[in-house]
């Protein structure tokens, strides 16, 4: 295995790519190359996430749950987690702040427009 990039299922593709815009993503990839998106893939360093709309999965795959968020929390481990926590902190839906963890790292969780946590976290060494 190489790499693993989540393919998250959004209602509105447009605000999705103006929340992750906030986090510092930026849009790599896109379908349809002109008009409404219903593929698009954002990359922050070595984070990629895809999106994809509910509307686009048809009556394919009918395990995929159709409400937003899920039981689900994407943990990405970022470096100068707080100059990052203060340059997003105004902007985000903010669910834990900074705190360090007994396991060594410095976390910080908020939830994203379409209901998914997401942790990010720095550990020492």
């Amino acid at each position: 295995m190489e790499s693993i990039a989540p393919n998250i299922f959004v209602k509105n593709m447009d605000q999705t790519i103006k929340f992750y815009e906030q986090l510092e993503f930026k849009l790599t990839m896109k379908v349809p190359d002109e008009g409404s998106l219903v593929w698009a893939m954002m990359t922050n360093g070595n984070v990629s996430f895809m999106f994809q709309t509910f509307e686009s999965l048809g009556s394919e795959l009918p395990e995929i749950s159709r409400n937003d968020g899920g039981s689900l929390l994407l943990y990405i481990q970022i470096k100068e987690i707080e100059q990052y926590y203060d340059r997003i902190k105004g902007k985000v839906n903010i669910l834990k702040g900074l705190e360090k963890t007994f396991y060594g790292a410095t976390e910080f969780s908020i939830l994203d427009i379409n209901g998914y946590v997401l942790t990010f976290a720095e550990h020492e060494g």
